[in-house]
């Protein structure tokens, strides 16, 4: 075992990926329905770094890893993030979360009547709440490393205690939530029989239209049409329209007319379907309503695929890399077009690393600045400064020739790789200061510590359950911000298949990192008088 020992300490990176190996084989083994996933990866860590302390890689590697995952959740999310602030449910999350913050803070430092230092208090609250800029605020406000040791007790459970946690109430509430299946757009041929509408303009019938319903093509006198505004409704005239939802077509059905299947299709002469990639700088990042084609080609955006999903085609939709574009155009431009949009399979997968560079850098420099609140000191938020840039820079889309969109398949193997490898840095590092710190403070931190976690996420998913009646999978993806370490997000994402974990997640967990690294100042600044 000590030739064991001795050779995973001299090849870091044969145990980083050994344990990455190790975490996700014993990451599919499934209990009940739940399997860990990429969070059983922490776990391998911290038993290979408990039983090879110096086996851990760099803690720079951990840190890129986690900035990698954080910016692409940011890019991706952006929009989302903005407009949850504004509605009602984004409002109760980061309601819930607050409470759930505070309440763990108040408990943590409750703890000094029990004859634990402030130092320990907070470090066990920074620890719960896996804040790597709490202890680091903790630190520099009280001149000393103490709150250091609490932390590293507190921190697994910070990571491995909401995991658990989630799965018992998962397994107590019996919530099964399937992966949504993928939304493939439907299309019927309608012949016009409604005489009330003849007359009407375009623009006029798409408002008596179902929402999530669009007029692709139109057919008139044997020649098929792309939809204009002035287009005026005449007796017999067919419309080909698009909805995710086939109940929606048969609204329309009984609204306009009679299905007439074959009226358009069958007829390519004039218009023909043609589905080509996203990958030309020049359109991605641009709003369809915004994308003006080459002189003389007629052609109209039908729908538009993002990953397994259909979009109906709308003037404000954000064209990103790697969306197939479904379109109806003239033969004669189908080359034409598939030069405008770029069409290369390999270009969907490229991301622009000049774009990478400088939203990185600048939310590592934005995290680096020193913000000072008037009688509670100075504080910078590190990482989580990092999201919110990219956060707004995925909400923007692109400025000009920069694209900060990347095309979903890269910001998954991204923001996936750099996860992965972040848990098993940290899991490698924490295993033998776990394990020592343990034998040396005893079992009463590892009870304060577990008890200032279970509060945090008691809490949160008390306030989000119960009073505020979130969803589940919002619900979680809440406790993760709340908690803060993407391990418990990559758990969160098995037992609830939607975007919404990802998407509280990156709600949630910028707020909640400048409300913890608040109550650390505030706490010491009373402390002190």
């Amino acid at each position: 075992m000590d030739a064991v020992r001795t050779f995973l300490e001299n090849q870091s990176l044969f145990a980083l990926f050994l344990t990455i190996a190790l975490g996700y084989l014993i990451g599919e083994i499934t209990i009940r329905g739940v399997a860990l996933g990429s969070g059983a990866v922490l776990f391998v860590g911290l038993a290979i770094g408990a039983f090879a302390p110096k086996s851990a890689p760099p803690a720079l590697l951990g840190t890129l890893g986690l900035l990698l995952f954080l910016y692409g959740i940011g890019i991706q999310y952006g929009g989302q993030f903005f407009r949850g602030l504004t509605s009602r449910d984004g409002a109760k999350a980061n309601a819930a979360a607050f409470l759930g913050v505070i309440a763990a803070g108040l408990v943590s430092c409750g703890f000094i009547t029990f004859g634990i230092g402030l130092a320990d208090s907070l470090g066990m609250f920074a620890g719960s709440g896996t804040s790597t800029a709490s202890l680091q605020v903790a630190i520099a406000s009280m001149k000393s490393n103490d709150a250091a040791v609490a932390y590293s007790v507190a921190y697994p459970f910070g990571v491995a205690g909401p995991i658990l946690f989630l799965y018992a109430l998962n397994v107590a509430l019996k919530v099964k939530i399937e992966k949504p299946v993928a939304k493939v757009m439907e299309t019927a041929e309608i012949a016009l029989r409604n005489a009330s509408l003849v007359g009407l303009k375009l623009p006029e019938l798409m408002s008596r239209l179902p929402p999530g319903v669009g007029i692709a093509a139109v057919r008139r006198a044997h020649r098929n049409q792309l939809p204009t505004d002035d287009f005026v409704l005449q007796l017999d005239d067919v419309f080909l329209a698009t909805a995710a939802d086939p109940r929606r077509l048969d609204e329309v059905i009984a609204l306009c007319g009679e299905s007439q299947p074959g009226r358009i299709s069958s007829h390519r002469e004039d218009l023909d379907y043609v589905r080509v990639f996203a990958s030309n700088p020049a359109v991605v990042g641009m709003a369809l309503g915004h994308i003006r084609f080459p002189d003389g080609v007629s052609c109209a955006i039908a729908h538009v695929r993002r990953g397994d999903a259909d979009l109906l085609s709308t003037p404000d939709l954000i064209l990103e890399a790697g969306d197939r574009v479904g379109l109806l155009v003239s033969r004669a431009h189908r080359a034409t077009i598939r030069t405008f949009f770029g069409d290369s399979i390999k270009g969907t997968a490229d991301l622009s690393f000049i774009c990478l560079g400088i939203g990185a850098a600048a939310g590592l420099l934005a995290g680096a600045i020193p913000l000072r609140v008037p009688g509670l000191g100075t504080f910078s938020l590190g990482l989580a400064a990092l999201l919110l840039v990219a956060l707004c820079l995925g909400k923007a889309r692109r400025n000009g020739r920069f694209v900060w969109v990347m095309p979903l398949s890269a910001n998954l193997v991204l923001r996936n790789l750099g996860l992965t490898v972040f848990l098993a840095q940290v899991g490698l590092s924490c295993g033998p200061k776990f394990v020592a710190t343990v034998g040396t403070a005893g079992p009463l931190l590892l009870l304060y510590g577990a008890i200032t976690l279970l509060v945090l996420v008691g809490v949160t998913a008390a306030c989000c359950l119960l009073i505020f009646k979130l969803p589940f999978d919002t619900s979680v993806g809440v406790i993760c911000g709340a908690t803060g370490n993407p391990a418990i997000l990559a758990f969160a994402n098995r037992i609830a298949p939607t975007d919404q974990p990802d998407i509280m997640y990156a709600m949630i967990f910028p707020s909640m990192t400048i409300v913890k690294v608040l109550f650390v100042q505030i706490a010491i600044s009373l402390a002190s008088g």
